[in-house]
Order: structure tokens, then C-alpha cells, then sequence
């Protein structure tokens, strides 16, 4: 007689049993645990080392900071290209400010960008951070739920 399952335990027998197919929207990495609080993860061929005494690569803060700083990154360098904005020395600085409590969360993200061009691109600049920020870059999408995001512009 073959036994009936009921509630949560219904639910989590469907969902461990559902065969996954993701398509080219989904972002899949693999992250290996190497010794102590070191961890090695692979998104296709590439890699980058995780380490939560940060003695051995980045924290798992650090990380979510530089990958936000990178996507917003990316998006600004393609606007300004769509724009004809001639511009060089492109640098993103990004700080968190933390809760206290476990977990520790950030509470608010700062992001420097720091780039040379002409002092008249300015404005044009500030478009394509905000740009960015409010409707391109996924990663400050997600983190914008939870940590309000301040940027400010040095044009050098």
C-alpha cells in the first residue's frame, strides 16, 4: 500500500524531485570547497577564489560589491560608446556599511566612479550611472532590495 504524503513534506518531494531545465537566461556556477573557509567557484571556464578570512581571495561581501561595481561598470562603458563619449581610466570604488546583528547585512552601498573625459560630458556620465543603477544592472537591482545604493561622480 503505497503511503500518502501530506504538507511540506508533499511539497519538498515535488520540488526535490522536479528535473530542472533551465534555459539562456539562468546563471549557473559550481563552487568547490578546497580547506579551512576556501572555496573555489567555476562559472564555465572561469574562476575566482572565495575566502572568509580574505588571506586567499575575496570575502563573500567583497564579492557581491565587485560584481555590482562590474555590472554597472559594463553598462556605463556601453552607454557612453552608444553616446561617442571619448573617455579612459575608468575605476569603480564600492563600500558597504554594515548591520551589527547576524546576519550582517549591508545597510548602504557607496559607489565612486572615477573616469577621465572631457569636464562637458559630465551630465551625459551622470545618465549613463543612473541609467545603469535604476533600470540595466541586475545585480544593484537585487541589492537595492535590501541596501539603499549612493553613487558619486569624479571626472578626472
Amino acid at each position: 500500500m503505497k503511503k500518502e504524503l501530506s504538507g511540506r513534506l508533499k511539497i519538498f518531494y515535488r520540488i526535490k524531485n522536479i528535473n530542472y531545465n533551465f534555459d539562456s537566461m539562468s546563471t549557473k556556477t559550481i563552487t568547490y570547497w578546497q580547506k579551512d573557509q576556501q572555496f573555489k567557484s567555476y562559472h564555465g571556464k572561469n574562476e575566482i577564489k572565495i575566502d572568509g578570512k580574505r588571506e586567499n581571495g575575496f570575502g563573500s561581501k567583497a564579492l557581491l560589491l565587485s560584481a555590482a561595481a562590474a555590472c554597472s561598470g559594463i553598462d556605463i562603458v556601453d552607454i557612453l560608446r552608444k553616446m561617442r563619449i571619448n573617455f579612459s581610466d575608468f575605476e569603480i570604488e564600492t563600500e558597504a556599511e554594515q548591520t551589527e546583528e547576524h546576519p550582517r547585512v549591508f545597510k548602504d552601498i557607496f559607489i565612486t566612479y572615477k573616469l577621465k573625459t572631457d569636464k562637458a560630458n559630465e551630465e551625459k556620465v551622470r545618465k549613463a550611472i543612473e541609467l545603469s543603477l535604476d533600470k540595466y544592472c541586475g545585480v544593484s537591482a537585487m541589492l537595492k532590495k535590501n541596501s539603499p545604493i549612493h553613487y558619486k561622480l569624479q571626472i578626472l
